[in-house]
């Protein structure tokens, strides 16, 4: 609903749930990370906007929707609202299997960006929601399946499914009958895939990235107005400010400098090589740093 109104206190005419989800940061971390713009990322996918809804939870806050064609959304009173109260995740089941395939991020996005979507998730000022197998870059398609006993809603779902995706423009050449038992079958995990170095690494990223977000305060801070994000969309790299670190992060295909004061290196997914006033760090890579002078 991009609507306040869902965690405002019944006493003040909300309905008081403890928490809501924020699609706009899954949007704006999964078009970042990917390149998608198609349907309701059009909006997504710059790192302006990486940097409103790590600030504010909400791109569309009264904003002018593409993909709705109107404007969408309220403003959330970031002074007064914790950022613990936005559910946010990388992946989910919706996201996942409201795909023409089904296909996860590791199908979709490189080994270094994946690592780098992990990196700012877990470090951000919300509620990360981690989806299975997530933390071990499952590579399981997830593709919508249903048990519908009615053949005429059966076929109603299918075929109106085609048509959605066609206008994505998504291969749905590919895509598996919700019906078929094979589309249920192709979703279960493959848990054999934890012995194979790849998932294993990156098993051991999440568990270090859970444990820092733990051990550090700073790292889960959900005041929203002590965040704050410096950028550079030509030259692709960010860094955000999470009281006593930074977490800096080089989207571009090549090693570069980014402008952060740092006095330590506390996790890298890549090079990292601390300077004067900058750190060169390796492509499609990032880095949580304890800032200040060397």
């Amino acid at each position: 609903l991009n609507d306040p109104v869902m965690i405002t206190p019944r006493c003040a005419g909300g309905y008081g749930l403890t928490a809501q989800w924020d699609d706009d940061v899954h949007h704006a971390l999964h078009a970042l990370l990917t390149g998608e713009r198609q349907g309701y990322y059009c909006d997504f996918g710059s790192l302006p906007t990486l940097a409103k809804v790590f600030t504010s939870a909400f791109l569309h806050d009264g904003t002018y929707s593409t993909f709705r064609g109107r404007r969408h959304g309220k403003p959330v009173d970031r002074a007064t609202t914790p950022g613990y109260r936005f559910v946010v995740c990388l992946q989910n089941h919706d996201q996942v299997g409201n795909r023409a395939v089904g296909d996860r991020l590791p199908e979709i996005t490189t080994p270094g960006l994946l690592r780098v979507g992990a990196v700012l998730l877990l470090t951000s000022p919300f509620t990360p929601m981690l989806w299975m197998g997530e933390e071990w870059a499952a590579s399981t398609r997830w593709p919508f399946f249903t048990s519908h006993p009615e053949p005429e809603l059966a076929e109603a779902t299918g075929k109106g499914r085609l048509e959605e995706f066609a206008t994505h423009g998504w291969d749905v050449t590919q895509m598996i009958d919700p019906q078929d038992p094979a589309a249920y079958r192709t979703a279960i995990l493959d848990w054999s895939e934890l012995a194979a170095r790849d998932h294993a690494e990156m098993l051991a990223l999440y568990r270090r990235l859970i444990t820092l977000r733990a051990a550090e305060p700073d790292l889960a801070d959900p005041d929203l107005l002590r965040v704050a994000l410096d950028f550079d969309e030509d030259a692709r790299w960010l860094v955000v400010h999470r009281g006593a670190f930074r977490i800096v992060v080089n989207l571009a295909d090549a090693a570069q400098p980014v402008p952060v004061a740092a006095s330590e290196v506390i996790l890298a997914t890549g090079a990292a090589e601390l300077g004067e006033g900058a750190m060169l760090l390796g492509a499609q890579s990032a880095a949580i740093v304890r800032s200040g002078p060397r």
